[in-house]
């Protein structure tokens, strides 16, 4: 008898963030209560189960939401997404201009060149919470929305630490030196250390992608080279992991 292929049931999942209507979609628990009780925030759909329901209304009361099951969530978004019993269809935030962010706070600023995963992006944007980073710089091309698996991985931290994104990294670094910033970047060959590169002024810290590091232009538009001291046993960090031992090290008084 010929063999009978078994039909496939798998369900239909999207292969991105957004779905057809250009909204996009987060979840996991931190990233979803955090854009809830974010009043800059507009959120399109609540999709979650009524454990989770429970849960986050402890936190904040919104609205009126008839629970699901698991399975309506899974099919709701791209292939592997860990969801945790909620995710949220939001519009993206509204941009905030670089002058504003440098006349309203006082942390560093964290630049990344050519840093596209977003899992190591998520991660920077946690850290940069933890540490008390002012906002995060990226270009406006080739860099993922704030959405997805890279939400999930800044477990909240993409609605308080502010993100701009510019055309040039390279001019928006002269317009941060005119603005009185030191601007290091973060290059293994150096034989600066990180804790000996910085001064009185504000930092802003460029990060290159692991391998290339940043680009030629980039690189030569930092005032200062520098590196983290780590073991010889080890070549090099994460950029995440980098950028969390970095931003500690600028924290410490």
């Amino acid at each position: 008898m010929p063999h009978k292929h078994k039909k496939n049931t798998r369900p239909k999942s999207a292969k991105n963030p957004a779905n057809s209507t250009g909204k996009l979609w987060i979840w996991g628990t931190h990233a979803a209560e955090a854009a809830l009780n974010n009043p800059r925030r507009k959120i399109n759909q609540v999709l979650a189960t009524r454990n989770s329901l429970v849960l986050l209304k402890k936190t904040k009361d919104f609205g009126q939401v008839n629970p699901v099951e698991p399975q309506r969530i899974t099919e709701a978004l791209p292939n592997g997404a860990v969801h945790q019993g909620i995710a949220l269809q939001i519009d993206p935030l509204p941009g905030i201009p670089l002058d504003q962010v440098l006349s309203s706070t006082h942390g560093p600023l964290v630049m990344l060149d050519g840093v596209t995963d977003p899992r190591n992006i998520g991660a920077i944007f946690r850290s940069a919470a933890a540490f008390g980073a002012a906002a995060i710089i990226t270009q406006d091309r080739h860099t993922p929305v704030l959405s997805g698996v890279l939400a999930k991985a800044a477990a909240g931290a993409i609605e308080c630490v502010p993100h701009i994104a510019v055309v040039n990294l390279s001019r928006t670094l002269e317009q941060l030196a005119e603005a009185g910033l030191h601007s290091i970047g973060l290059a293994g060959e150096t034989t600066i250390r990180l804790a000996d590169a910085t001064d009185e002024r504000r930092v802003v810290l460029v990060m290159g992608a692991e391998g290339k590091g940043m680009r030629p232009n980039v690189a030569k538009h930092c005032e200062t080279l520098a590196k983290i001291q780590i073991h010889a046993a080890m070549e090099s960090l994460n950029v995440a992991s980098a950028a969390s031992v970095a931003l500690y090290e600028l924290g410490r008084d």
